[in-house]
């Protein structure tokens, strides 16, 4: 068996972020949430859910932290906890606009968020994004932006976002689906008085759906930031979310032979590449939060790093898969 080696970061989890898109509603799209956060899905117990996490990510050396308007109360959750915390003023926190989240905390709604990005949503969003977490701010997403959603062919509504970037704010996407790689790249095109509008792009990559790399090693390459999110596919690689794919149990057997949980050489792959600033952990409990922010210590064998790149499935395939998990 191959050891993994340890890096030579003083503190490597701060290459790690916390998102809280799982913790902070109570349904979601994550495997095992009823073993992860218990019967108990309302306001008050997902407050103390969400703020344990952030306990264990800030004492473990994480320091960006990532919400959303549509993730529940995530931002307001955040926004409590740092008001209880006034010693914690070294994190960078970044949100997303774009989405509402209309699910009435329920866990049987039919709908759980609904998409808009017109000017008038961006408008809304940014002065509730405001009044919750303030100077704080540091980055701000459009959430889950496509060639079709209209914000990338808006003029007005970048002559708006630009604002935002001028007054110190980080304007950036996010993005899903399979055609993450075209988002990035017209994103990429897009300047306003001059000035790359879109520099920090928040993207899914894991080893089971990579096709958005190539896109992204081009973002990191015109000086943007690059943060990886669903590095662990959701919870198909994560303890206990083995599935009957080839990708999701080659992966499982690799973590055993180097005797690690597979979440934590998921992580580790998405810090091994080359263009990655930041990786999101979307740990809903402090037992989670400590194995995800282990794997930043790793550093994968490249024999391992060369079967993992083997193990991606179509892109269409996977995001169809997902697209039909059920919110739980």
């Amino acid at each position: 068996m191959t050891e993994p080696a340890v890096t030579e970061l003083s503190n490597p989890a701060r290459r790690l972020g916390l998102g809280l898109a799982a913790v902070a509603r109570p349904a979601y799209i994550t495997s095992g949430r009823a073993t992860d956060l218990g019967r108990d899905r309302g306001v008050v117990a997902l407050r103390s859910h969400t703020w344990a996490v952030l306990d264990g990510a800030y004492s473990a050396g994480v320091r960006y932290l990532d919400v959303a308007r549509s993730y529940g109360r995530a931002e307001e959750f955040l926004a409590g906890w740092l008001a209880a915390h006034p010693e914690v003023d070294d994190v960078e926190i970044g949100s997303k606009w774009g989405y509402r989240y209309v699910g009435g905390w329920r866990l049987d709604a039919e709908v759980h968020e609904v998409k808009d990005h017109s000017l008038a949503a961006y408008r809304e969003q940014i002065a509730q994004t405001r009044a919750l977490l303030g100077y704080r701010l540091g980055v701000y997403h459009v959430h889950s932006a496509t060639l079709d959603s209209g914000a990338l062919d808006n003029p007005e509504l970048h002559r708006a976002m630009a604002e935002l970037r001028d007054s110190g704010v980080r304007v950036g996407i996010s993005t899903s689906g399979p055609g993450q790689a075209d988002a990035v790249r017209r994103a990429l095109g897009i300047s306003v008085d001059g000035a790359a509008l879109f520099t920090s792009f928040q993207s899914t990559w894991n080893v089971l759906e990579t096709s958005v790399a190539g896109a992204l090693a081009e973002a990191a390459a015109a000086g943007a930031r690059v943060i990886v999110k669903e590095a662990v596919a959701n919870g198909r690689l994560a303890p206990g979310g083995q599935d009957s794919s080839s990708g999701s149990v080659r992966a499982f057997e690799l973590a055993a032979s180097l005797g690690v949980p597979v979440d934590q050489l998921a992580i580790a792959a998405a810090l091994a590449q080359p263009w990655t600033w930041r990786v999101l952990s979307g740990a809903v409990n402090p037992l989670q939060v400590a194995s995800n922010t282990a794997a930043a210590s790793l550093r994968l064998p490249e024999e391992t790093l060369a079967e993992l790149a083997t193990l991606a499935e179509p892109a269409a395939e996977y995001w169809a898969a997902r697209s039909s998990r059920a919110w739980r």
